[in-house]
């Protein structure tokens, strides 16, 4: 009988320490990313989004990742990724725009900027550097 129990008790402990370590990939992501180590920190938020699909905070460290890769494609998909999971992401919102101002794609940019505009709170000085960016582009 005891022995039954230290077995389970083991077995629980032991699982808790596997569940642990792999609810921690975002945390290791961001350690990583902190000290420009891109390549780990890109696989340590590629783990984290296949335990937790949802986690917007991932899929925008990855396009933060491979905007500083010049990976333009990958970032700009997982910049909608994030606003497909959190629409009114403001980080995301804002990268998003100057990427499309940067490509031209103006009408984009504006209804971006108006999304970003009714919903900022934390990033809200960025709103008139937008529209100079998309007025200064645009002429």
């Amino acid at each position: 009988m005891n022995r039954s129990i230290i077995i389970i008790l083991v077995t629980f402990f032991l699982s808790f320490n596997v569940f642990a370590v792999e609810n921690n990939y975002f945390e290791l992501g961001k350690k990583n990313f902190d000290l420009n180590q891109l390549d780990k920190s890109k696989l340590y938020f590629e783990k984290d989004i296949v335990r937790n699909t949802k986690n917007s905070k991932s899929y925008l460290y990855l396009a933060k990742i491979f905007k500083a890769m010049k990976q333009n494609d990958e970032f700009e998909k997982n910049l909608n990724t994030v606003l497909l999971l959190e629409p009114k992401n403001e980080e995301a919102l804002y990268y998003l725009i100057i990427k499309k101002i940067n490509d031209g794609d103006y009408n984009l940019a504006k209804k971006k900027i108006e999304i970003f505009s009714s919903s900022c709170n934390k990033m809200c000085k960025k709103n008139s550097e937008l529209r100079e960016l998309i007025n200064k582009f645009k002429s």
